[in-house]
């Protein structure tokens, strides 16, 4: 049996892995654009901090691949898959048969529509190549803005701080984190982040990038004008989906699959940031990875079913620790428990609804959150210790 696995991130590793866990002898090739093997995209900020080298950041080195009998192949861009012929192609024309494909392309990040987004210093942030090309260019430059208010922009963001940089955000939503945090959360975030020296434009629209052929600034819809050097923008992730577009699979948020991490064309499987599932476009790391379990498992002739992921996300924002899980009920339609400490720049609130933890958000102290993320899961019933959690003992969860 040959297996080809389009992409080394963490569904397309995680799927070989398992592959070679079912099969010991069959064929296992790895392509992949990347530069080096499988690495975190979340420790990109400490790269891009100088605080850790490349090295670092791999997670697979070399004799892991050579230990399980995998191929990787660096460099290797697959221009076309010919499903009639079961043959992978690659922009310099060798074509390779399989009898098994996995497609995790993943994501690309998403570049809005801005006029002057293509000159010299616009960057956006996704692969340890980005990173490269945005340190390069940082090396003499004082003054960096970033389109977006996401994690990934808010920790490149205060990457480059730490290197020296005046960083301000421009961020369309009326708040930062808007898929993280609620609105009183957001303002906790905010005031720790601007006593770090962040600047702010919040609910403000992107009009121009500024310059010749290099940035100067980016000009706002209300005819604000900011001064700039280099522009990251970090407007979200879009599926990679070229490749299934050529296979005429169907495209809604994402490559669409069943529990089996099917597409509909037989032995060709997907998944990752790539793939929409029931409805549901994860982009995180802990989907992709049981996404890549379950394909893996399949392809090398199990029977697993994928059965989804709770939307969590465990990270930190400007060096900060945030958690956040479930329905955090940004809008505030649901009953909560919220626990505040603005001299600390703590944030915790639980939701609730008919006694069921049905998420939360955890800011500056993440202590419990397994086990509420546990409780979410599994739907437990709280009313008998609701006294409890509302002082914020969790011991009974």
């Amino acid at each position: 049996m040959r297996y080809v696995v389009i992409g080394n991130g963490v569904a397309g590793t995680t799927a070989a892995e398992n592959i070679r866990t079912m099969d010991h002898d069959g064929e296992i090739i790895i392509l992949t654009e990347e530069t080096v093997p499988f690495y975190s995209r979340i420790r990109l900020i400490e790269y891009l901090a100088k605080e850790a080298a490349e090295k670092d950041i791999i997670i697979r080195k070399s004799d892991w691949y050579e230990k399980n009998m995998l191929m990787l192949r660096l460099n290797a861009h697959v221009s076309e898959i010919d499903k009639d012929n079961k043959r992978v192609v690659t922009k310099n024309g060798e074509s390779l048969p399989y009898d098994r494909l996995l497609i995790a392309t993943g994501g690309i990040s998403f570049v809005p529509p801005i006029p002057g987004s293509d000159k010299k210093g616009v960057f956006t942030l996704r692969t340890i190549r980005d990173a490269n090309e945005i340190l390069a260019y940082a090396e003499g430059v004082k003054k960096v803005i970033l389109i977006g208010g996401g994690v990934l922009g808010l920790e490149a963001g205060n990457s480059l701080r730490k290197t020296g940089h005046e960083v301000t955000v421009v961020e369309f939503f009326p708040r930062l984190l808007p898929r993280q945090m609620d609105p009183e959360g957001a303002e906790v975030l905010k005031a720790q982040m601007e006593g770090m020296g962040f600047k702010f434009y919040l609910g403000a629209k992107s009009k121009e990038i500024t310059g010749e052929d290099r940035v100067k600034g980016l000009l706002l819809e209300d005819g604000t004008r900011i001064d700039s050097d280099l522009i990251i923008i970090s407007a979200g992730v879009r599926p990679q989906a070229g490749l299934c577009k050529g296979l005429g699979l169907t495209i809604s948020k994402g490559a669409v699959i069943n529990d089996r991490m099917e597409t509909e064309i037989k032995d060709i499987y997907a998944a990752g940031d790539l793939v929409e599932h029931r409805g549901m476009f994860y982009g995180i790391w802990p989907a992709a990875q049981k996404q890549g379990e379950i394909a893996g498992i399949n392809m090398a002739g199990g029977n697993a079913v994928y059965e989804g992921t709770t939307m969590s996300n465990m990270l930190k924002v400007v060096g900060i620790d945030l958690a956040a899980a479930g329905d955090i009920d940004a809008d505030g339609k649901l009953e909560s428990i919220v626990q505040k400490d603005k001299d600390k720049y703590i944030y915790r609130k639980l939701v609730i609804k008919d006694n069921v933890i049905t998420g939360c958000i955890l800011y500056g102290d993440i202590s419990g959150y397994q086990k509420i993320l546990r409780a979410i899961d599994g739907k437990k019933n709280t009313g008998d210790i609701r006294r409890k959690i509302e002082k914020w003992d969790l011991s009974g969860l």
